[in-house]
């Protein structure tokens, strides 16, 4: 960390050890002391611990222990003011969380990175929290106070998104998948290229502010693309025509992990005896208060409110509706 402060620091503190040098050297010229004596001379003198000196001093030898002593006074005076000012500027704080952090990161795996806190970002940030995700933020507006970020457990990194060490540093190798809500298509479209060459498993979710640009972010690698203004457009029109049912699933969506839960059950994951069953052997209306609203076949197509006879197979998805108590419930059913 090269702030202001902490460059200002280094400087008095090479000051300083440019004083004792030359007192050092200045006893051994000016006392003939040996140079272990001449650094114990100096020592003492600079920190006015106040020993008696070893033998009595040259008139020469007493101007230098004055503007040794002036010249140490001041130096001192600079560097206790610089660092109050460093711890209480907030730079010490920020010097510690950037240790922690590296530390967290080392072992950190199964996070979600999101490029960008923008209004598009801090959106998504909010909505993963709810859903207890562990998450990483690229943000590279130097002037974006992240310490109120980081209190909500956000770990912030701050850099370009686009370059290859920063998501390196992100442990994108490591991630589950990465949102990228930069301002510019070119940047996502290179964060998407960048990030699939890095982690071919990661899942990429990609903001595209031209509708030109959805066919090429989903060519580089994205596996969802969003443009905000024509979801936000349809969202009004939908409201216009039919506003409870938009509210109604928006209070499913938005307040996802809160009161009602909407989540993606792998079928490869749910226990042996139960692959290749079809919905009704599962019984998890009866056993859980869940409900199964959406079917995805391994071929991707999607079945809304499939019927009972529905059978999974390896590939497939579950979309189960349901509290959070009941959609706990199933996964301890099924899952392995």
């Amino acid at each position: 960390m090269n702030s202001p402060e902490t460059k200002k620091i280094k400087r008095l503190l090479l000051i300083l050890l440019s004083l004792i040098a030359i007192g050092t050297f200045g006893f051994m010229i000016i006392e003939r002391y040996s140079f272990l004596d001449s650094l114990f001379f100096t020592i003492i003198s600079i920190t006015t611990v106040g020993y008696s000196t070893l033998s009595a001093l040259s008139e020469v030898g007493k101007i230098f222990v004055i503007i040794l002593l002036i010249s140490s006074f001041i130096t001192l005076g600079f560097i206790i003011e610089s660092l109050t000012q460093y711890v209480t500027s907030g730079d010490f704080k920020r010097v510690i969380n950037l240790r922690k952090t590296k530390k967290i990161m080392q072992s950190i795996n199964n996070h979600i990175i999101v490029c960008g806190y923008g209004s598009v970002g801090s959106h998504a940030i909010t909505e993963l929290l709810n859903n207890n995700k562990k998450i990483v933020l690229i943000e590279k507006n130097a002037e974006l106070d992240t310490y109120a970020i980081r209190e909500q457990g956000i770990i912030v990194i701050k850099g370009d998104a686009t370059k290859e060490e920063i998501l390196r540093e992100a442990r994108i190798d490591k991630a589950e998948a990465i949102i990228t809500t930069l301002n510019s298509d070119a940047d996502n479209l290179f964060v998407v290229i960048t990030a699939k060459e890095m982690n071919p498993r990661i899942k990429i979710i990609s903001r595209a502010v031209e509708d030109s640009t959805d066919r090429k972010l989903k060519m580089a690698g994205a596996d969802y693309v969003i443009l905000p203004d024509s979801v936000g457009g349809a969202r009004m029109a939908k409201l216009a025509i039919e506003p409870n049912v938009i509210e109604f699933l928006e209070n499913i969506l938005a307040k996802s992990g809160i009161s009602v839960q909407l989540v993606e059950i792998n079928c490869e994951e749910i226990k042996i005896d139960l692959q290749e069953k079809t919905i009704q052997d599962l019984n998890v209306r009866k056993l859980s208060g869940a409900n199964i609203i959406g079917f995805k076949t391994s071929s991707g197509n999607y079945i809304f409110n499939p019927s009972a006879d529905t059978k999974l197979e390896n590939g497939s998805k579950l979309f189960v509706l349901g509290t959070p108590e009941q959609v706990e419930n199933f996964k301890n059913l099924i899952l392995k």
